[in-house]
C-alpha cells in the first residue's frame, strides 16, 4: 500500500495515494456557507465541482493549527514583556535600592518553564529557539552579580555593567523573541489535499499543515482500530469514523485516514459553482 504522509499539528496522518487527487496551497479563498460543523471551512470549486473543505486540525486536535500558532505567538509576546519588566525591576533595585523579587534562575521564570519543556518538529524553529539559551541565562545571572556589586559598594560598576548588558544581551534576547514569532507565522503555509473516490473528481478537501513524505507499507504494518480499542485506547467518535488504523513507521506512527468517512453538507446540492482555473494533478 502506497501512502502520503502529512503533518497536522503534532500528528502525522497518512492517506492512500489513490485517495489523493491533488494538493494546492491554501489561500483562504473559500466560499463561506452556513454550517454548524466547526471543522467545515467553506467550499472550493475544482473543475466546476463544489468541494467542501475541512480543517483536519480541528477534527483530530480539536483546534486549528492557526489557532495553536496564534496562541504560541501571543505567549512569546507576553514572555518578551515579562523580561522587559524584569529588567525595569533590576534597574529599580540598582538605582533606588528597591528589593528585587523577580526570578534569578532562568529555569524558574515563566518563559524558562515553558522553554525547557517545549518540543517541536519544526527544525527551523528548533534551531532558532536554541539560540535563546545563552542570552536568556546570561540576563538572569545579572541579578545576583549586580546586586552583589551594589552590596559591596561598587554601585557605579553595577550601573555600567547593566547599561552594557542592556545594549547587548538584553537587545539580543528581544530580537530573538521577535524572530521566533515571525518564524512561527511564516512557516505555517497550510495545504488543501483534494481527495477522490473515483480517481477523477474531487470528493472533499482536507486542510493539513504540510506534506511530509511518501511511504510503502504492508497490511501487517497497520494496527486496526479494533486492536487499538480492545487494549483500552480511547478514540472519540469523530476521529473513530475517519480512522482506518495506525501505521507503524520505524519508531513512529501515523494515523491512516479514510476521507470518504466525511460527508458533504447537504446544502451543497443548491450551490452554484463559480468558474475557476484547472489545477494540475498531485
Amino acid at each position: 500500500m502506497d501512502l502520503i504522509n502529512f503533518r497536522v499539528g503534532k500528528k502525522t496522518i497518512s492517506l492512500q495515494i489513490l485517495d489523493i487527487l491533488l494538493t494546492e496551497r491554501y489561500e483562504e479563498n473559500l466560499t463561506d456557507l452556513p454550517n454548524d460543523n466547526p471543522s467545515f471551512l467553506g467550499v472550493k470549486d475544482y473543475m466546476g465541482v463544489p468541494t467542501p473543505i475541512f480543517d483536519l486540525g480541528i477534527i483530530l486536535n480539536k483546534r486549528s493549527s492557526y489557532e495553536t500558532n496564534q496562541e504560541l505567538v501571543s505567549m512569546l509576546k507576553q514572555r518578551e514583556q515579562d523580561h522587559k519588566e524584569w529588567l525595569v525591576a533590576l534597574e529599580a533595585s540598582i538605582f533606588n535600592d528597591v528589593p528585587f523579587t523577580k526570578a534569578k534562575d532562568p529555569k524558574q521564570c515563566a518563559f524558562g518553564q515553558w522553554y525547557y519543556g517545549f518540543k517541536t518538529e519544526n527544525d527551523d524553529l528548533k534551531a532558532l529557539l536554541k539560540r535563546f539559551e545563552e542570552p536568556h541565562a546570561k540576563l538572569h545571572s545579572l541579578a545576583d552579580k549586580l546586586l552583589v556589586m551594589c552590596a559591596q559598594g561598587h554601585k557605579q560598576e553595577a550601573i555600567d555593567t547593566l547599561a552594557r548588558e542592556k545594549s547587548t544581551t538584553f537587545n539580543k534576547l528581544m530580537r530573538l523573541f521577535e524572530s521566533a514569532r515571525d518564524q512561527i507565522m511564516l512557516d505555517h503555509k497550510p495545504i488543501i489535499v483534494f481527495t477522490t473516490q473515483d480517481g477523477q473528481s474531487p470528493h472533499i478537501g482536507l486542510l493539513v499543515d504540510k506534506v511530509e513524505d511518501n511511504v510503502h507499507c504492508d497490511e501487517s504494518d497497520i494496527k486496526s482500530l479494533q486492536e487499538m480499542t480492545s487494549i483500552g485506547f480511547e478514540i472519540d467518535a469523530q476521529t473513530k469514523k475517519l480512522m482506518k488504523g495506525l501505521v507503524k513507521m520505524g519508531k513512529r506512527h501515523s494515523v491512516l485516514i479514510d476521507p470518504s468517512a466525511i460527508f458533504r453538507p447537504e446544502h451543497l446540492q443548491n450551490y452554484e459553482p463559480e468558474e475557476t482555473e484547472e489545477y494540475g494533478l498531485f
